[in-house]
């Protein structure tokens, strides 16, 4: 498919998709009553401006996080939820709040940046040279479920009840009740971590080609490992301290692109970000127009549509090793 063409729609749908967002919701909010003496603007402008621009942002990171880490680690199944990133940068948070007594925003966003960065680290030593889907499923199941296990501890020995109860509504990841300032704080490390992510594209187009080759075309795996370490800790770090973990956007979105800009993981990354901040959106203003009081967690909502995909994506894979 024409590139200019795809990131041209893709633009758009974003576009379309944050006005939604701004409309959608338990009270309805047409654009005739924008920027009028309509009390519901109000609801607008605090409560769900805020809301699209990190549903966009967190979107756009989580979708260009998975693209590279699948052109990256070289496996189609990658994703900073499956493969235990964002349970890592959940776990630094926690553990900011409960043995540090973190109450500074910054400081619990930055032991989920170091957290992940961390569990990439791991990640890609355990992973790298590992050829087989399997091998790298395994790797992150461990990691996912180690900083599971380790949030769990953390959990049963905080001290605060309600302090509990607030951390475990939060990492079910949600956009709910979010203000500028978690906008304020968490955007710029998320742009960071995007600007970072973007200078890997040359280099992920030689590794697909393998590490000697890679090498001979003057790419520096060091430095490329760096990058890719660096973006995802500073994105998925900050997008799991603002809003909680949400899962497989960055499995789904690569995979329902890349038929349309093909093999080259470079000419994925851009139209991945779209798509991400596309998918986030649409879901968030879906899960607002659930029916009942309360809504539904879009974490929640993300890991029931994420689920069977990684499945059957799952199951392909097999199919096509056993062939």
């Amino acid at each position: 498919m024409n590139r200019p063409l795809l990131l041209t729609g893709l633009a758009l749908l974003v576009a379309l998709l944050f006005a939604g967002s701004l409309i959608a919701g338990k009270v309805w909010v047409p654009p005739g009553a924008w920027f009028s003496g309509d009390p519901r603007w109000w609801i607008v402008i605090g409560l769900r401006l805020p809301r699209a621009i990190l549903g966009l942002g967190v979107g756009a990171t989580l979708g260009l996080t998975g693209a590279v880490l699948q052109g990256y680690l070289r496996n189609p199944l990658a994703d900073p939820a499956v493969v235990g990133v964002s349970s890592s940068a959940a776990l630094g948070a926690v553990a900011a709040i409960v043995l540090l007594g973190a109450s500074a925003p910054l400081m619990l966003f930055g032991c989920a940046m170091a957290a992940a960065c961390g569990s990439m680290l791991l990640l890609a030593g355990l992973a790298w040279r590992a050829d087989s889907a399997v091998a790298f499923i395994l790797a992150g199941t461990v990691l996912a479920s180690l900083g599971g296990a380790l949030m769990a501890f953390l959990i049963s020995i905080a001290p605060n009840p309600y302090a509990t109860a607030e951390i475990i509504d939060w990492i079910m990841g949600s956009l709910t009740d979010r203000s500028f300032a978690e906008v304020q704080l968490a955007l710029p490390f998320m742009a960071a971590g995007c600007a970072v992510l973007l200078f890997t594209g040359r280099a992920l187009d030689a590794l697909t080609l393998g590490e000697s080759a890679a090498r001979s075309l003057g790419v520096r795996l060091a430095r490329v490992q760096l990058l890719v370490v660096l973006g995802t800790g500073l994105g998925v770090g900050a997008s799991v301290a603002a809003t909680g973990v949400v899962g497989f956007v960055g499995l789904i979105v690569p995979h329902l692109l890349r038929p349309l800009v093909g093999a080259r993981p470079s000419a994925l990354l851009l139209p991945s970000a779209l798509g991400g901040a596309a998918l986030v959106l649409a879901a968030d203003s879906l899960v607002r127009l659930a029916p009942g009081a309360a809504e539904i967690r879009l974490g929640v909502a993300m890991a029931l549509l994420g689920t069977p995909f990684f499945l059957l994506l799952l199951l392909k894979l097999r199919g096509r090793a056993w062939n």
